[in-house]
């Protein structure tokens, strides 16, 4: 029972930045674990980041030390943090939450589409 809103997506050059949010609302937000996923043209979907409701964090190898996962309570937002970004993140981008402890219900967004290119 939350509503997911994704942005931040863009065309950004190889070795640039791009911040992605996910705005929640519908439900307490800070009981929520929550993560970032994408899906490349012609791949599978692919866990990206994650962040439990207790602030602990997991990433996949091939963003580890170039992306970051935080999350703002107060302002039931969730963020991705994409530094040094390479070709192969271009993606569409989707925020996911689930309660671990309750139902393991899990809430989608819209997508947002981040593009690498020179």
């Amino acid at each position: 029972q939350v509503q997911l809103v994704e942005s931040g997506g863009g065309l950004v050059q190889p070795g640039g930045s791009l911040r992605l949010s996910c705005a929640a609302s519908g439900s307490i937000f800070s009981r929520y674990d929550m993560g970032w996923y994408r899906q490349a043209p012609g791949k599978q979907r692919e866990l990206v980041a994650s962040i439990t409701s207790g602030g602990n964090t997991n990433y996949a190898e091939s963003v580890k030390g170039r992306f970051t996962i935080s999350r703002d309570n107060a302002k039931n937002t969730v963020f991705l943090q994409m530094n040094s970004l390479k070709l192969e993140d271009t993606a569409v981008y989707y925020c996911c939450a689930v309660r671990t402890d309750y139902r393991w219900q899990y809430y989608w967004g819209q997508g947002t589409q981040v593009t690498v290119s020179s």
